[in-house]
């Protein structure tokens, strides 16, 4: 992507539809007067003069207790340095959604516009009643220190300045890992710090906490060696000045054990690399270069232990790791600040839990066959869904213990089974998805590429790296869209029916009607036919042309899955083809089937159906407990079709009895477990949330995912067409260019599990 595309990108990303990146949604009813009248006047007086008699009852009644602050002067912002408080906002906005996806935090960004240390605490200190704790972002160093140590001594909520100490606890959880794959120990590791700012003075007090030694830590900046007899040193960099007779990085690297690169990128090369000590540990975190580059590093000692602040390597020391889930923990308690117990908390269970065994969700999306604890993985992965239920109970026990807690949590079942709650997000799974697809991506047919949303998906798809387009339609149309686009990638345009295709055309009619002679085509029609994009498409994935194809933009579902029926042979073993959609809701994925194909399925299609549903579901990296729904619950109605669904249950629980299967169901029992175990506590169900619905017929299917989506604005991913031997899918008329790049990144996956299975 040119860096002029990505500019207009990210300003739109950022302007459209509505300016900014996060809004407040109301939490309660407001639809009549009454609502009303108990929102504000005259039912808000109520709690107000419950807060009057005793303020902790604050956290009770308003939004307090899960509302942070993320406060900068925009002095020190990202890698742009001192561009104003005005400036930060973008940030400071984009943070609050961090919070917010990964903990279900709410944030309200406030830019400060103070320099001075006196008047920007005060300013803090006078709007800290709203907030249930203040995460500092991007205020230079030295003030930071003094400004974060003096709201922390002043005020009673979590207090954190996440420059320093996120990068601190996640590195020292990588660190702590690192050190004990290599059998060293931390007390006789010497440490080279290259960096001397918040982040690297806060990483250093942190592993001095961890059990390193000042003596065995040098430290630099960009002067050399931080010595004792250097003048004008800071007390933080004071703290940390050696008297060895060294003043380069260069000189530093020698012998050295570890190296800890919060600087810039490029500074190290292979031969201070290869002066360290046997079996080196080496975080160069400078973004977007590090301080050397992952393949150099690699390239030069096999037996380094590697990390960087990129996606794109293993063992990345992302903050995300921790703010989210220690403000999670803090706020859960009412802990009246973040202290060192808490930190230290928060890097034993990030260490830990990089020891656990991996969910084959999170393998899934990195496209491992099996993280395990190792060199290449020391940390958790950011997508990782057991950060928001391990990291949180690790904090909240400390801030228990260590005695900052208001509001001490006595059932921890419960608690963890809420923090379980609050992950249910679509977005994460979008994420996930496009991660997924990014591993490695496939050739996938855009049918209907002379449509400007088509081409503006493609051309995501392309930037995004999810797959590699193949744009199908009038050549010169694409040509013009493209150039009004900005799409100015070399990618790989056809238009079927010119004479540039004629041999292909003909190739391909020829393989359609050795097919389909038998039922009716004639040669002459197949050739007719394979000037049609659908038909062209197909037949590109059929002869393995294409990996996948995308199409229905413009046309209706019945004519677009005919041509994919004729043409397309389903999978083995698979008597029915089917269509599900992922809806992404508060409580987490739930696939629908069959939303588009079966009109009015038998009791073995919906057998049938359920089965292909699961296996996408667990193809997705998802536990699936299916549900088959209808008016009625477990044989209270006689009606057809009643006992038809009873009579598919009936069937998966004799031939597959350890799939997690039970109905029929009412929709409510189905998502409602405590519903579910009181009234029949016998179910398949019992103590699950159904997370695949399979529907009496194809109209009920349809009409409830149309529903979710414009009434509860879910997010569909979907149709997924299931069944098929060839990762062909077929979008619902006028699908937006945010669906179709999911759908293109769902082609992509099951392309990418088709080739593994055929293998």
């Amino acid at each position: 992507m040119s860096e002029s595309r990505k500019r207009r990108e990210a300003l739109l990303y950022h302007a459209k539809p509505k300016p900014g990146k996060i809004s407040v949604v109301p939490t309660k009813k407001y639809a009549t007067q009454h609502d009303l009248s108990l929102a504000y006047s005259p039912g808000v007086a109520e709690p107000c003069l419950e807060i009057a008699k005793d303020k902790n009852n604050v956290y009770k009644y308003t939004a307090k207790s899960n509302l942070v602050a993320v406060i900068s002067n925009g002095t020190a912002v990202l890698g742009l340095g001192d561009i104003g408080p005005e400036a930060s906002k973008p940030v400071m906005e984009g943070k609050g959604l961090l919070f917010k996806i990964f903990a279900d935090i709410d944030v309200f960004d406030i830019e400060v516009d103070a320099t001075d240390v006196d008047k920007f605490v005060e300013t803090v200190k006078a709007i800290a009643p709203t907030f249930g704790g203040i995460n500092l972002e991007d205020i230079k160093a030295p003030e930071a220190f003094e400004i974060e140590r003096r709201l922390k001594e002043e005020l009673d909520i979590p207090v954190m300045h996440d420059d320093q100490h996120g990068t601190a606890i996640i590195s020292a959880a990588a660190l702590k890992n690192a050190i004990e794959i290599n059998g060293k120990d931390i007390s006789k590791v010497k440490i080279v710090v290259n960096g001397a700012g918040a982040a690297a003075i806060s990483c250093t007090r942190l592993y001095l906490a961890l059990g390193a030694k000042r003596e065995n830590v040098v430290m630099c900046d960009s002067k050399g060696v931080i010595r004792k007899d250097r003048d004008n040193l800071t007390s933080q960099k004071a703290e940390f000045a050696t008297d060895r007779d060294i003043r380069t990085l260069e000189e530093a690297m020698v012998d050295s054990d570890v190296f800890i690169g919060l600087s810039k990128g490029n500074v190290v090369s292979p031969e201070m690399l290869l002066s360290m000590e046997k079996n080196p540990i080496v975080f160069a975190m400078a973004n977007p270069e590090p301080e050397i580059s992952y393949e150099l590093a690699v390239a030069t000692r096999e037996d380094i232990i590697m990390a960087t602040g990129r996606s794109d390597n293993p063992n990345q020391v992302n903050n995300v790791l921790g703010f989210p889930f220690i403000f999670r923990g803090a706020l859960d308690v009412r802990a009246t600040k973040i202290n060192e117990e808490m930190k230290m908390a928060a890097v034993h269970a990030i260490a830990d839990l990089a020891k656990k065994t991996v969910p084959e969700q999170v393998n899934i999306v990195y496209d491992e066959v099996s993280l395990s604890f190792g060199k290449d993985y020391i940390i958790p992965k950011p997508f990782d869904p057991r950060l928001i239920y391990e990291i949180p109970p690790a904090i909240a026990k400390a801030a228990i213990e260590s005695g900052v807690a208001q509001e001490p949590i006595v059932d921890w079942d419960k608690y963890i089974e809420e923090l379980m709650d609050r992950s249910g997000t679509g977005s994460k799974e979008i994420r996930l998805l496009h991660n997924r697809a990014k591993k490695n991506p496939k050739r996938v047919v855009f049918a209907e590429a002379d449509h400007l949303d088509v081409l503006k998906a493609a051309q995501r798809v392309h930037e995004e790296g999810i797959g590699i387009p193949v744009l199908l339609g009038n050549k010169d149309i694409i040509l013009e869209l493209k150039e009004e686009l900005g799409f100015d990638a070399d990618v790989e345009i056809i238009d079927p029916k010119t004479n540039e295709e004629k041999e292909r055309r003909y190739r391909f009619a020829e393989k359609f009607w050795e097919s389909r002679r038998r039922k009716g085509i004639t040669l002459l029609e197949a050739q007719k036919w394979m000037r049609e994009r659908n038909y062209f498409a197909a037949m590109m994935v059929n002869s393995g042309e294409a990996d996948a194809l995308i199409t229905g933009y413009s046309r209706s579902y019945p004519s677009v899955v005919k041509p994919m029926l004729e043409l397309i042979e389903k999978d083995k073993g698979v008597t029915r083809v089917a269509a599900t959609n992922m809806m992404l809701t508060k409580q987490g994925p739930m696939f629908l089937a069959d939303t588009t194909i079966n009109i009015n399925p038998t009791a073995k299609d919906l057998a049938k159906i359920s089965q292909l549903t699961y296996v996408i579901a667990k193809m997705f990296g998802m536990k699936p407990h299916i549900a088959m729904l209808g008016f009625s619950n477990f044989g209270s109605s006689k009606s057809e079709s009643s006992a038809k669904i009873r009579e598919a249950v009936s069937y998966i629980h004799r031939h597959h009895p350890n799939v997690i299967v039970d109905g029929e169901l009412q929709a409510d029992f189905a998502l409602n477990p405590e519903l579910l175990a009181k009234e029949f506590p016998f179910s398949k169900l019992n103590g699950k949330r159904a997370n695949i619905l399979i529907f009496p017929n194809l109209e009920s299917a349809n009409i409830t995912y149309k529903l979710m989506k414009q009434v509860d604005g879910v997010e569909s991913v979907g149709p997924i067409l299931l069944g098929m031997s060839k990762p062909v899918h077929i979008l619902q008329l006028g699908a937006s260019v945010d669906e179709m790049v999911n759908m293109a990144a769902v082609a992509v996956v099951d392309a990418q599990n088709k080739e593994k299975k055929n293998k």
